[in-house]
């Protein structure tokens, strides 16, 4: 017997782009109406199952594949997710597109230099790593999307936002507008 099935809403973008933060906002938007979602971080999976993170490209593979899978599971259980996962590379967010049904990519587009900024002085980290960035420039990492390893952006999101010029509130209600739009919620 088939039951419920959830949707998938993935929060894509640089670091420091505001991923989080607009994730955070959406969920608390959701519990106002009454509607339940479940959180799937990359940084809170990635904090249980590589507690000494390399962020090496296998690393990465493995992370991400975890992401899809335990997105998938949840949402074939009728439970909805919301990703926030930066995702570097398309074929990551693909995985999960191609076999969620209900989904929906949302691309946080932010300047480079702006998430650098946001980064380097942000109080709350939702547990990402700090100071990813000034690492990456002095030579420390060289495996953080935007400046070691490139970050490519969505060809065809169902939504964009432009967090440098939107606040947190409003790029979260403009995603619920395209959730109600695409999912009839």
């Amino acid at each position: 017997m088939k039951g419920p099935v959830g949707w998938c809403v993935w929060i894509t973008g640089l670091p420091g782009s505001g991923k989080s933060t607009i994730t955070h906002e959406l969920l608390g938007q959701l519990v106002q109406q009454g509607i339940k979602a479940q959180l799937v971080s990359t940084d809170m999976l990635r904090h249980a199952i590589t507690p000494k993170p390399t962020y090496s490209i296998e690393e990465r593979d493995f992370v991400y594949a975890c992401i899809v899978c335990v997105s998938k599971l949840l949402t074939q259980n009728g439970v909805n997710v919301v990703v926030d996962a930066t995702a570097n590379k398309q074929r990551y967010r693909d995985a999960a597109r191609n076999c969620i049904h209900l989904f929906i990519e949302a691309y946080i587009d932010c300047p480079l230099e702006l998430c650098m900024e946001r980064e380097a002085k942000r109080d709350r980290t939702f547990m990402a790593p700090r100071d990813i960035y000034k690492g990456a420039l002095m030579g420390e990492s060289k495996t953080v999307p935007g400046i070691g390893v490139p970050y490519e952006r969505p060809p065809s999101p169902e939504i964009t936002i432009y967090s440098a010029t939107q606040d947190p509130e409003e790029c979260a209600k403009r995603i619920r507008k395209a959730m109600t739009k695409i999912f009839g919620i």
